[in-house]
């Protein structure tokens, strides 16, 4: 990576905090004289009303993270695509139990006809990784990866089909999308769920509003993606298509995510652009049961469906317990999304967090800018203990 000259220091966190909120903001501050946090933002809304709402650090060298300032939250991606899956689904365009291959003919292709919506949609399709050698200037281009993944047949290695589909399901949901709309993903995204909520959220980021993403770096824990792994891993074919075709974070040289070619792309997986209170916003619009500020975006028995539980594994890749709904992410024992048994919403590579308490109407936030490897990262764990801690007392 690019030696970076910002470093991390005290901070004093900038922006709104509701009374009986201020241990969040604390606890915020701590992230930087404590755990070294370089940029970042933390939002939450409760019961459609916004009780924090800061930010501090750097967004990158030089420019201090503002109220405006964008970031790349990377899988949280997948948490705003299930919406739109549901959406399609609740008008009656969308079959959980029909196979793929009724809204994309070609997918059909090397038997893969059996594989079903709900299979696509909760990591199980059996296509976590594309085999075809990639190169990083390939992943803005979501026709080919879905051209690739139509041709592509099923994966042979049962662990294909109870691991993580880290980008896949991005482009395989999104060509599903398309083929039943008509719209691409992030123009559905805009219309349907952006432009209705008022959220500064962008799945293709317009170039006017470039100038406000912060710069992500690479951070304590991040190696090669084959770092001590056996020779035996490193010869894993759905290992290596999953993490390293190409390298997802390579440690050398400039990293893609922070290019324009990146942001301008749909990339639906990971690519979505944001700020921490619009995903607050959408979160706490979830828990509610799809409505906030008198804008209904999805019925109440929507988002149960969304949240019920289509698969749970072990992804042997990552050895880390995964469950999944219709593209949420829902609670496990590693309780990532705070110590509330109904939680769901989605985490972001490198340790940003974002996700939904709906039994106190709860959508909460964190985005940063330097990524961590950390399953139990810090960072956000104790802004979401603060954050219980509070609502319990209010």
């Amino acid at each position: 990576m690019t030696e970076k000259n910002w470093t991390s220091r005290a901070v004093t966190a900038e922006g709104y905090v509701a009374p009986g909120f201020e241990a969040v903001a604390a606890e915020f501050e701590r992230n930087f004289t404590d755990r070294q946090d370089v940029g970042a933002a933390f939002a939450a809304v409760h019961n459609g009303k916004t009780v924090v709402d800061i930010w501090g650090g750097m967004a990158a060298p030089g420019r201090p993270w503002q109220e405006d300032t964008l970031q790349v939250v990377f899988s949280c991606t997948k948490g705003l695509v299930a919406a739109c899956m549901l959406k399609l689904i609740e008008q009656g365009r969308l079959d959980l139990h029909a196979p793929v291959s009724r809204y994309w003919p070609e997918f059909a292709q090397n038997g893969k006809d059996r594989v079903l919506m709900r299979h696509l949609l909760s990591h199980r399709a059996g296509l976590p990784g594309i085999f075809e050698t990639l190169t990083p200037a390939d992943i803005p281009d979501h026709e080919k990866m879905e051209r690739l993944l139509a041709a592509q047949p099923l994966a042979s290695d049962p662990n294909a089909f109870h691991c993580y589909h880290a980008l896949t399901i991005g482009w395989l949901a999104g060509a599903v999308l398309r083929r039943i709309d008509g719209r691409t993903l992030g123009r559905f995204f805009a219309e349907e769920f952006a432009a209705p909520l008022g959220l500064e959220t962008w799945i293709g980021l317009p170039e006017n509003e470039e100038h406000r993403v912060g710069t992500l770096e690479i951070g304590p824990g991040f190696g090669p993606w084959d770092a001590g792994q056996t020779e035996w891993q490193k010869s894993d074919r759905v290992l290596k298509s999953v993490w390293g075709n190409p390298p997802l974070f390579p440690v050398e040289g400039e990293l893609a995510w922070n290019s324009r070619a990146y942001h301008a792309a749909e990339i639906g997986g990971a690519g979505a652009i944001t700020n921490a209170r619009s995903i607050a916003r959408y979160y706490s619009c979830m828990a509610m049961g799809g409505e906030i500020d008198d804008v209904r975006v999805l019925k109440p028995e929507t988002i149960a469906l969304g949240r019920s539980e289509l698969s749970r594994f072990l992804d042997p890749y990552i050895l880390e317990l995964m469950a999944y709904g219709v593209m949420w992410a829902i609670q496990t024992p590693q309780r990532r999304f705070g110590r509330l048994p109904d939680a769901f919403g989605h985490s972001g590579a490198g340790g940003s967090i974002h996700g939904a308490w709906p039994s106190h109407g709860m959508g909460f936030s964190y985005t940063m800018n330097q990524m961590r490897v950390d399953p139990e990262d810090a960072r956000s764990r104790y802004l979401l203990e603060r954050l219980e801690e509070c609502i319990a007392r209010t």
